[in-house]
């Protein structure tokens, strides 16, 4: 547990949220600024900062929580389907330190749009840029 986190600080009770699923590993709340009704986010139930910090166990039990969930969110606010994701370091939105997955349900014709919009404007790259790319991710996974 961090002091300063939020979540923890949920977790440990010191804060209501609105939990909606709760394991002794996970635990799912609705976003207290939701994107749509029935946003809900998946944490794990220890600090952890990033997706990379996660331990096999943690990984295994937050996203097979998230696996489980999204479906029941989906039923239950009766949407059509559902974004999911991770904001993984500041730079990429991560507003609150500590390892959260977003499922936000989508309705047809809320005016949404893909998980592709976050990135802004797509790179144009080459076949062999794109090969380039795939030999440096390849060697990262490998090392």
């Amino acid at each position: 547990m961090a002091d300063d986190c939020i979540f923890c600080s949920i977790v440990a009770g010191d804060i209501p949220a609105r939990t909606v699923y709760e394991t002794d590993a996970v635990l799912a709340l609705l976003d207290a600024n939701p994107l749509a009704r029935g946003h809900t986010l998946v944490i794990p139930k220890s600090h952890v900062r990033r997706v990379g910090d996660l331990d096999a166990a943690s990984t295994s039990d937050l996203f097979g929580a998230v696996a489980s969930l999204t479906p029941r969110i989906q039923s239950a606010v009766d949407a059509d389907g559902a974004n999911v994701g991770v904001n993984d370091g500041e730079v990429a939105g991560q507003e609150i330190p500590h390892v959260h997955v977003h499922v936000v349900p989508r309705f047809d014709g809320d005016g949404g749009a893909p998980i592709h919009a976050v990135a802004g404007k797509r790179p144009d790259l080459s076949d062999e840029e794109l090969d380039a790319v795939a030999d440096e991710v390849a060697a990262a996974v490998d090392g």
